[in-house]
């Protein structure tokens, strides 16, 4: 087997020999959208050209998370998403480099040398005129032309795609999805609105309600989604099961500020717990609110889940 094919490299010190001689990219790639696609196909053209491998370098956390903590967006997928969709668009590599105090601390220059020349010896880069970087954001297209003269790779500004006269943004997925435009934001992202994880267990609490949920833990991830919804749920096997789904901290029976993913399968018994699905959105039912005791909320349930049926019984008629 190839040791440079398909992969996934976790951080710079994961790099090898065989790393290095590439074509890159860099950038958050939040939902790999149909805008990102359209860089990934220019980027995978350049690699072809080159006969070298197509690399996207990501960081984690994304930069403006690093500086703007719980402030930041949303993102729209974890990096284990990401990562999939990455490869899944035909490129050969993705390096996840931490984004830290060391990093934010390096002059543009150093960032040059460390990460595209002595990491992966790039011999052409895709990115946007818009791209900044270094302690100082001194780093900029201009300077990336300059030293790529200087040094031996060529630098090529990125396409961008407009869509309806605007263009294709992770922001704008995101304001679609806090409106619950999820038709909007499929056409933008190129598929329908998911979230993937394992399922865990939980308090056991909706199978006492008489709705037994099978609970994502999001952890870290702050999902750009809150409130129920229709869902369907995908499986590894192929089938693929209606329900009804709950995005937050559940306010009524729950202290804690976790966010968490819930979702009750119609008609559905299985044992299902470590198995990976991915929850697919299709409309918002309403916002997360909190109860003032388990029997308001049980009554509440009945209705999310009712008004879920008429909604896929709508669909395929």
């Amino acid at each position: 087997m190839n040791p440079a094919a398909h992969s996934f490299i976790r951080g710079l010190h994961n790099l090898r020999p065989w790393h290095r001689g590439c074509v890159a990219t860099i950038g958050s790639f939040d939902g790999v959208h149909l805008g990102h696609q359209a860089i990934l196909r220019q980027l995978i053209a350049v690699a072809k050209q080159h006969q070298l491998p197509a690399v996207v370098i990501v960081f984690e956390p994304q930069p403006h998370e690093f500086f703007s903590g719980d402030k930041a967006p949303a993102r729209l997928m974890r990096l284990r998403e990401k990562v999939q969709a990455l490869l899944a668009a035909g490129v050969a590599r993705v390096l996840c480099v931490q984004f830290n105090e060391t990093l934010r601390s390096l002059s543009a220059e150093a960032f040059i040398d460390k990460v595209l020349l002595d990491g992966l010896a790039i011999k052409h880069l895709v990115v946007g005129d818009d791209f900044r970087f270094g302690c100082d954001r001194r780093g900029d297209f201009a300077l990336l032309q300059k030293v790529g003269a200087e040094r031996g790779f060529a630098v090529t500004d990125t396409c961008t795609l407009e869509i309806d006269g605007e263009r294709v943004s992770s922001t704008r997925i995101r304001q679609l999805l806090e409106k619950g435009d999820f038709a909007e934001a499929e056409a933008l992202l190129g598929k329908p609105y998911s979230i993937s994880g394992r399922i865990a267990y939980g308090q056991q609490l909706g199978r006492k309600l008489g709705v037994p949920t099978a609970n994502v833990h999001l952890r870290r991830y702050r999902s750009p989604l809150r409130g129920v919804f229709t869902v369907t749920v995908k499986f590894l096997d192929g089938t693929v099961h209606q329900g009804v789904a709950n995005v937050g901290v559940r306010p009524t029976v729950s202290g804690d500020k976790k966010p968490l993913l819930e979702v009750h399968l119609f008609d559905f018994s299985r044992k299902v717990y470590g198995a990976l699905i991915d929850v697919v959105f299709h409309s918002k039912l309403r916002d997360e609110k909190k109860f003032n005791s388990l029997d308001e909320l049980q009554v509440q349930l009945q209705t999310d889940i009712a008004q879920a049926k008429d909604f896929f019984s709508t669909l395929s008629n």
